[in-house]
């Protein structure tokens, strides 16, 4: 079996956490080599909405332009829609925020893009960014010593310092290292997605939509719009993937689709379950390999990406040296609670929206969306600011994602941008209202803020000893 050149970091999955895995590591300057087993991107729409929080990492990495231009055709379909067929629904308002708090939550806003149109924009963003990135590679196997992490190919081994498992819900690596998962594990029946094509564009034209709920009594579900016009995603209940599809679609959109082309139906159940480890050794968890979670509030994908943001940065700052290699278990005191609580959320929303009743311990919009959550464990410097999580009221409170404001008359430069890839100190002032006068916020990499107080000689030296723990 012949070596391969030694990257920092192994990626295994070249789905849509993968290839941010690796495209972060390059932007902290880390070499990386993703292997997917697969021989190439994902050719299911699967998820398609990509939150604030997701598109201000983009930002950070440079992509987010080149993402809302990909996302054009679906732009201002964010409304839902209901009726009893797609051609009876009627568009529902959408929910807005008291306050109009939408205009100061976030430099980017959330797009629609399906999952197998954005995967090969970020696979082509990694390659070009240096990345080394081996689709049709499956990983056979992996060992761990105690400087490094050892990857068994077909024909090969890759050494690597770090190995991140982003390789799925079913994640071999996850089974290997004895990780088990909790939960409240299968919410609810199985469903079938039915990815067909069919222009319905003049069908929905005026009325256009990112998801509508179809009450027909012979064929009730939910109807996701991929590009708007051709591409489709309808959602039925009940685990029967044998039925007549082109009839019930004809019938659940109440038009005779000439058109119609069934590409594929996809069985799948929702679960809740998170890993009760994020890592083990040298090896890191990230995606639906640490956490599955109900599609409903369109957190999956997101929360992984976040993961390895959050991920990128330690793994870069132990490998330069600027770091013990102790930070690295501030992944899993922070990303763990995340994920449970993000999971439970999908959860919580799921039997609200399948019972259609309320459920008072829903957290706002915002938390999962714009990552309003709080640390309060890991590499920051808890001050006693903890406050409901349940809440959206960003203030620059220690262990929160760093709240937006315009920086720049032209609104082009955002507090966000401050961090990343490196750490800043923010002092307070008039454009940055959530701090006192003479005090700074000193900021991590992945734009949380670790420590609230007074210069930056002290930031700079708290700083120092969340590095070196």
């Amino acid at each position: 079996m012949s070596g391969q050149r030694t990257p920092d970091v192994l990626i295994v999955g070249g789905g849509l956490v993968g290839l941010t895995a690796a495209l972060v590591l390059r932007h902290h300057g880390v070499s990386a080599t993703l292997v997917e087993r697969r021989g190439g991107t994902s050719p299911q729409p699967k998820a398609r909405r990509f939150h604030m929080r997701t598109m201000e990492i983009f930002r950070e990495l440079g992509l987010a332009g080149l993402v809302h231009a990909a996302a054009r055709d679906l732009a201002g379909h964010d409304h839902m829609a209901a009726g009893r067929t797609l051609a009876e629904a009627e568009r529902l308002p959408l929910w807005q925020p008291a306050g109009g708090l939408a205009l100061e939550v976030s430099p980017e806003p959330p797009c629609l893009l399906a999952q197998d149109s954005l995967e090969p924009l970020l696979r082509a963003a990694a390659v070009e960014a240096g990345a080394d990135v081996r689709f049709g590679t499956p990983l056979l196997g992996f060992e761990q010593t105690g400087d490094e992490v050892i990857g068994r190919l077909e024909h090969a081994e890759i050494r690597a310092r770090y190995l991140i498992a982003a390789d799925g819900a079913r994640s071999g690596i996850r089974e290997a290292l004895g990780i088990t998962r909790a939960g409240s594990g299968a919410i609810g029946g199985p469903s079938v997605n039915v990815y067909f094509t069919a222009d319905l564009a003049d069908v929905v034209r005026g009325r256009e939509f990112n998801l509508c709920q179809i009450d027909h009594p012979d064929a009730p579900g939910g109807l996701a719009s991929v590009d708007g016009r051709h591409r489709w995603v309808f959602m039925s209940p009940g685990g029967d993937t044998e039925r007549d599809w082109p009839s019930l679609l004809r019938t659940a959109l109440g038009v005779p689709l000439p058109d119609l082309d069934v590409r594929s139906v996809l069985p799948w159940q929702a679960e809740m379950l998170v890993a009760e480890r994020y890592s083990a050794g040298r090896v890191f968890l990230a995606g639906d390999a640490a956490h599955v979670m109900p599609p409903y509030a369109a957190s999956g994908a997101n929360t992984g990406i976040a993961d390895v943001h959050n991920l990128g940065w330690k793994l870069a700052a132990v490998l330069r040296g600027q770091a013990a290699p102790g930070l690295l278990d501030s992944y899993h005191a922070e990303r763990h609670p995340a994920g449970w609580f993000i999971a439970e959320q999908s959860a919580r929303r799921t039997e609200s929206f399948r019972l259609g009743a309320p459920d008072p311990a829903l957290a706002h919009p915002y938390v999962l969306a714009a990552g309003g959550l709080q640390y309060t464990a890991g590499a920051i410097v808890p001050d006693g600011s903890e406050e409901p999580t349940l809440d959206f009221a960003p203030a620059g409170r220690v262990g929160t994602r760093v709240p937006h404001r315009w920086l720049d008359d032209a609104h082009s430069v955002s507090t966000l941008d401050a961090a990343g890839p490196d750490w800043a100190v923010l002092p307070g002032g008039d454009r940055v209202d959530f701090a006192d006068p003479g005090e700074v916020l000193l900021l991590r990499p992945d734009h949380v803020v670790a420590w609230r107080g007074t210069g930056a000689d002290a930031a700079a030296r708290v700083r120092d000893a969340l590095l070196r723990g």
